[in-house]
């Protein structure tokens, strides 16, 4: 067991050319921040809003990068593909990718095709927004790839016989804003009243969504099992 944790754990170190790679892709992201701050016309409020994104788009590259599929019979892919994929739809519609289109809400689209470049911070854009009449969508950049790395993380997971699907679970909450509304239906039940601590989650949501990010990337890559 102490070998296997050895081993699980040297799966944090990445290789050098890894990590220059995303140097040079910290340093490109801060430059096309301090471009956007300097002639956009915003006055930042909190600065950690504008981190976030990164937060996202460089630990979700990082993951996959560093993250090598077992080898698995061809069912056993496709059934990991199928539940990755169903998972990415799950955290794209919670977390306002995927929506229903016009022709679904009764409702005119006013804008089929849009791409938002800087009236949105770098990593919350180019935003583009879409509307086919059956779906909207609105493809904002971090969301995107954090998204993704879960869902690779989450295929990953269930190739590996010996990991825990926990994280996965965890991931659907990713999404704090969004998810709110059902958690607080359910929790008012047995509390009562939750205005309180509603008010603290979508004041909190963007800093909470990101620890949960976090933590779910962590757990997924790891992929502890009971007796690690």
């Amino acid at each position: 067991m102490t070998e296997t944790l050895q081993a699980r754990l040297a799966r944090f170190a990445p290789a050098r050319i890894v990590l220059l790679w995303l140097a040079l892709l910290v340093l490109v992201e801060a430059l096309a921040l301090l471009l956007y701050l300097r002639f956009a016309p915003v006055i930042p409020t909190a600065v950690r809003y504008y981190v976030y994104p990164f937060v996202w788009i460089n630990l979700g590259l990082l993951a996959v990068v560093t993250t090598t599929p077992p080898a698995a019979p061809r069912r056993r892919r496709r059934i990991a593909m199928a539940l990755a994929g169903g998972y990415f739809l799950v955290l794209a519609w919670a977390g306002g990718l995927l929506q229903a289109g016009s022709a679904l809400t009764g409702q005119d689209p006013l804008v089929l095709f849009r791409v938002v470049l800087l009236d949105v911070p770098p990593g919350w854009g180019p935003m583009v927004m879409y509307d086919a009449s059956l779906v909207q969508l609105f493809l904002v950049p971090y969301k995107v790839v954090g998204y993704l790395a879960l869902a690779y993380l989450v295929y990953v997971t269930v190739l590996d016989a010996a990991g825990s699907a926990l994280g996965g679970l965890v991931g659907l909450l990713s999404c704090v804003s969004c998810s709110w509304p059902v958690l607080a239906g359910l929790v008012s039940g047995v509390v009562g009243s939750t205005s309180g601590v509603a008010t603290f989650v979508v004041t909190q949501s963007y800093d909470i969504s990101t620890v949960v990010f976090v933590v779910t990337v962590a757990l997924l890559y790891w992929r502890p099992t009971v007796g690690d």
